[in-house]
């Protein structure tokens, strides 16, 4: 089973690549949720006030993969989907990619675009730190105080990375694990006397 994915580590540095006087400024950036995307374009359009698109490509997921690519007023397909292309082709998630036009004047077509756009988001993505991360699994444990010690010998000897606590009389741990030892944990857990193991929503 492959509980690995491949994201980038910080945002990149800025890129430009330049064709027939437009410039065409690349960023990537990790992201985990659709949220961070607006941020993001947001900030650039501060940042870039005179340039005309801004057009992204961002995919999310790991077993349910979310993603988009927005041509932001490039004719259909000539800018997300070629920025899109290259997040598949560096196959990494979590991610999204931006890449901003300021207009030179000469018009560049549509297999002008594809490439510029194409290019652009790739240097963005070449000059990135590519890591890869383990796909994790979080449960809840739930248990009586009385059955710390319990709970805490398999957290030790598994190597158990525990997110929140929660020790009062009723205790609650949420742990996480990797994907391909999940079932293991959770049996263990659930095996254990007065001992209740939930996924977390």
């Amino acid at each position: 089973m492959n509980d690995t994915y491949k994201t980038i580590a910080t945002p990149s540095e800025e890129i430009l690549f330049k064709e027939k006087n437009s410039k065409f400024y690349g960023y990537a950036f990790p992201v985990r949720a659709e949220v961070e995307i607006k941020n993001h374009v947001d900030h650039l359009r501060k940042q870039h006030n005179g340039a005309v698109h801004f057009c992204y490509a961002f995919q999310i997921g790991t077993d349910k993969i979310q993603f988009r690519a927005n041509d932001d007023g490039e004719p259909s397909n000539t800018a997300g989907a070629p920025i899109y292309g290259q997040i598949q082709s560096f196959g990494v998630t979590n991610i999204l990619v931006v890449v901003v036009r300021y207009f030179g004047g000469v018009k560049l077509g549509v297999g002008g675009l594809i490439s510029a756009y194409r290019t652009a988001a790739q240097m963005a993505l070449a000059v990135s730190e590519i890591v890869e991360r383990t796909i994790n699994i979080h449960y809840i444990v739930s248990f009586d105080y009385k059955n710390m010690n319990k709970v805490m010998r398999v957290i030790k000897e598994k190597n158990l990375e525990i997110i929140t606590q929660k020790m009062e009389l009723n205790c609650e741990i949420e742990i996480s694990t990797r994907k391909k030892n999940a079932e293991i944990i959770f049996d263990i857990f659930t095996n254990l006397f007065e001992i209740e193991v939930k996924l977390k929503d």
